[in-house]
C-alpha cells in the first residue's frame, strides 16, 4: 500500500460547526491570544483559560464528522493513511481514521502542568483544585504559543514517508506545521485543499483545489482510489 499523509487543520472542523479562531465570528473574538493559549496566559489568569477550553470542550459533544472527515477515514482500504492534524478536536476519531497524529494537542486530554507525562483523558469541565498523581495542577494538554511541538520530529518523519500528501482546512500560516509539506519527497503527489488556495504562493508540484473540504474530498477521493489501484 502506498503511504498517504494529511495535514489538516481547523477548516475542516469547521464544516462540522466547530468555529476557528482566524474567522470573522471566530471562538476567540474577543480574546488576547496570549491570554488563552500561552503559558503567560495560565500564570496570569488560569480560570480565564480553564473557562475557555471548557467552552470548546463542551462544544465537541455537539457536533458530529463531515463527509470529508469520513471521505478519509475510507481511503484507510487503500492506503496506509496517516492523519497529522493541527486540531484538537477528536472528528478524525469518530470518523473512524485510526492513525492520528494531534500536532497541538487534544481538547479531550489534560496534563500536570508540571510534568508533560502525566496526562488524562478528560470529558467534562476542568476546574482550578483539579490535581494530577504529581499534586500539581492539571492543564489543558494543549501546545500553546511559545511552548515546543513535541511531537514535530514524528510529523517530519511521515511527510517524508509520504507517495501523497494531502493538505486540507488549513490556511498555512501557523508555524512549524506550516512548513510541514516542504518535507516531501520530491516526486510525493501534494494536494492542497481549501477555498482560498489559489491565492496561496506554493510550489508549482503542489495541486491546489480551490474548494471546501467537503466538496473536495467527493471529488478527490474517487481519484485517489483510482490511483491506488
Amino acid at each position: 500500500m502506498k503511504n498517504l499523509v494529511i495535514l489538516s487543520g481547523a477548516g475542516i472542523s469547521a464544516e462540522s460547526g466547530i468555529k476557528t479562531f482566524r474567522d470573522a465570528d471566530g471562538l476567540w473574538e474577543g480574546h488576547d491570544i496570549m491570554e488563552v493559549a500561552s503559558p503567560y496566559g495560565w500564570k496570569k489568569n488560569p480560570q480565564k483559560v480553564l473557562d475557555f477550553y471548557n467552552q470548546r470542550r463542551r462544544q465537541l459533544f455537539e457536533v458530529y464528522p463531515n463527509k470529508a472527515h469520513k471521505a478519509l477515514a475510507e481511503l484507510e482500504k487503500h492506503y496506509q493513511v496517516n492523519i497529522i492534524t493541527q486540531n484538537v478536536d477528536d472528528l478524525h476519531e469518530r470518523a473512524g481514521s485510526s492513525r492520528i497524529l494531534h500536532l497541538h494537542g487534544e481538547l479531550l486530554s489534560v496534563r500536570s502542568e508540571k510534568d508533560p507525562n502525566l496526562v488524562y483523558r478528560w470529558e467534562k469541565d476542568l476546574n482550578l483544585g483539579d490535581l494530577a498523581k504529581d499534586k500539581s495542577q492539571l492543564r489543558p494538554d494543549i501546545v500553546w504559543f511559545g511552548e515546543a511541538v513535541p511531537l514535530l520530529e514524528e510529523a517530519i518523519s511521515l511527510v517524508k514517508q509520504a507517495h501523497l500528501l494531502i493538505i486540507i482546512g488549513t490556511s498555512l500560516q501557523v508555524y512549524p506545521a506550516a512548513s510541514l509539506y516542504t518535507h516531501a519527497h520530491k516526486d510525493a503527489l501534494i494536494y492542497y485543499i481549501d477555498p482560498k488556495a489559489k491565492n496561496a504562493h506554493l510550489p508549482k508540484n503542489v495541486q491546489c483545489i480551490n474548494d471546501s473540504a467537503v466538496h473536495a474530498m467527493q471529488d478527490l477521493t474517487p481519484k485517489l482510489i483510482e490511483i491506488a489501484s
